[in-house]
């Protein structure tokens, strides 16, 4: 499993980001304290508070998991 924290806090982001991980098979989740959302979810995404970083979760290991980071590289925060 991979984690980064992530920074979604527009609309155009949320969209992207639903977009972008829409395209694997992998579950992808996003979490904010103690919810945990499916990240290909765009009403569970906009249910949480947008505007504090969120730690997503990539459950995958590996290369695939090495190319799902660099998807979501304009999303991260450094």
């Amino acid at each position: 499993m991979k984690e980064f924290i992530v920074s979604l806090n527009s609309v155009d982001k949320v969209k992207r980001f639903v977009s972008v991980t829409a395209g694997f098979d992998t579950e992808i989740d996003v979490v904010s304290g103690r919810y945990v959302i499916d990240g290909k979810s765009f009403m569970g995404i906009f249910s949480m508070d947008l505007s504090k970083p969120l730690l997503v979760r990539v459950h995958e290991n590996g290369e695939q998991a090495e190319q799902i980071m660099k998807m979501f590289q304009e999303f991260t925060l450094t």
